[in-house]
């Protein structure tokens, strides 16, 4: 059996069970391994290294708009979390508690944060005292806990890491102006860096995240049509700046309540990556956010000459990240080993390249090979990974949009959640009860309303048959 063919043979087909496919893929790329804790896994090298690329192209983006970045605590008292009563309510089934420590039970339980709202208001109402120290623009790094019942590598875990950004502005219209500018942020990475399209819009009521006034969302379509929430914005207005009493003299010489958003995307962002681009064989990493875009293999590497011509040709490309694997394994354990890893672009070179001058580069996501020049290499490398990058992502818009469906009526609607996997263009009233009614029947769940699509296919709700108030983009999800 050849090296490959074990490789793949590790990895259940997409077509035959998706679900697992993506489990293997994770571990078979060695990004995940399971730990003794139950529910949180581990972050191998291959895995964080994506999540280090993420988070630097992420923060310079972040810096460029004025965010700063601090360190809260990671223990929350259960006083200081009581303050927001929505927010309580929205997060406590998902908690871990901290009622022991040192030997001894503690005076009052600390939560183990799942977000850090009210660790932020706690701080700012201690600096915040003037119109003159706004806006704050502060975000983290960090760990949050959430006790997940089920959970899934990257997509769903106990804890996980994210960033989470938590403003404060003097003005409703400068909280709502950063709230939309962060998610374009996020909308920009995913397009810019991963190759993701998404749809950009706000959650329902229902949806929207706990003490909120307004959360904004954009979802990603994965290859088997689940939408993956991929990034949040969220504007708190006043609410949580009230519930922890924090104030500033305005430019009037009265007192004001600060205005709030916060912001956050998550390691679950690697999860639809993988979703999005992966195939049978493996990963297929977008060149911008691979930890290594080219990968060089000597063929016969013992003969004289051919290690140095890898060499050479790795200094070369030396602005790229660049990998010689001159390992004793067979070339077609190398092969196999950078398709299941996703590495962009693979270099071959052996003693007949280097007597024509030449070398052979085979591209990941379409294994298209070419016959090119060694002086030549540098700038057509360069140019593919940027066409590697744009015909992914062309790919994944084509087939998202080839998976939006339109349904007027409610018989319509379950035919296409029974039958085609997608998102569902549908009219809504704005009632929850409608919401709740879909859920239950399809368990297809509202998405967004979206920013970019105001087209109002119908008259009436497509639940209930009552007047129409919104354009609905619903899909089931991870």
């Amino acid at each position: 059996m050849s090296d490959k063919k074990k490789m793949v043979d590790a990895i259940t087909s997409m077509e035959e069970d998706f679900a697992q496919w993506y489990t293997d893929i994770v571990k078979q790329a060695e990004l995940i391994d399971y730990s003794s804790v139950k529910g949180c896994l581990i972050i191998k090298p291959a895995g964080y290294a994506l999540w280090e690329n993420i988070q630097a192209d992420m923060d310079r983006r972040f810096k460029e708009t004025g965010v700063e970045n601090v360190y809260m605590p990671l223990f929350i008292p259960e006083s200081l979390l009581q303050k927001e009563k929505d927010h309580v309510e929205g997060f406590a089934p998902e908690v871990a508690w901290v009622t022991m420590g040192g030997g001894q039970e503690l005076e009052e339980r600390l939560c183990v944060r799942p977000t850090s709202e009210t660790l932020f208001c706690d701080f700012y109402k201690n600096i915040i005292q003037s119109y003159r120290d706004l806006p704050k623009v502060y975000n983290q790094w960090c760990s949050v806990v959430r006790w997940e019942k089920t959970t899934r590598p990257f997509l769903r875990s106990r804890e996980f890491l994210w960033q989470e950004g938590h403003t404060m502005h003097e003005t409703a219209e400068e909280a709502e102006a950063r709230t939309v500018q962060m998610l374009n942020v996020y909308a920009d990475f995913c397009r810019e860096t991963l190759a993701l399209p998404t749809i950009r819009g706000k959650k329902t009521d229902k949806e929207k995240f706990a003490g909120a006034i307004a959360t904004y969302t954009i979802e990603a379509m994965m290859h088997d049509g689940k939408a993956l929430q991929s990034g949040t914005s969220h504007n708190f207005g006043d609410g949580f700046a009230k519930a922890y009493g924090i104030q500033f003299t305005g430019r009037d010489n009265k007192l004001h309540t600060p205005h709030q958003t916060s912001w956050g995307v998550s390691t679950r962002i690697i999860g639809a990556m993988i979703m999005v681009h992966g195939d049978n064989d493996g990963l297929v990493l977008p060149p911008r956010i691979a930890p290594t875009q080219v990968v060089i293999i000597p063929i016969q590497q013992r003969k004289e000459g051919v290690l140095e011509a890898a060499e050479k040709l790795a200094e070369s490309l030396s602005e790229l990240k660049v990998k010689v694997d001159d390992s004793d394994r067979s070339p077609g354990f190398k092969f196999a080993e950078q398709e299941m890893r996703g590495f962009p672009v693979r270099i071959e070179i052996g003693p007949k390249d280097i007597e024509q001058g030449s070398c052979v580069i085979c591209r990941r996501d379409t294994r298209e090979k070419y016959t090119v020049k060694l002086d030549e290499v540098h700038d057509f490398v360069v140019k593919l990974l940027d066409t590697i990058h744009n015909d992914m992502y062309e790919r994944a818009e084509k087939h998202l949009k080839e998976s939006i469906f339109d349904a007027k009526t409610y018989d319509e609607f379950k035919d296409i959640a029974d039958n085609k996997p997608g998102f569902i263009r549908a009219m809504w009233c704005g009632d929850t009860a409608c919401e709740e009614k879909i859920k239950e029947d399809t368990t297809v769940t509202s998405r967004c309303l979206p920013w970019d699509d105001t087209e109002e296919i119908s008259d009436t709700c497509v639940c209930c048959g009552k007047k129409a108030k919104h354009l609905v983009y619903w899909g089931k999800a991870y």
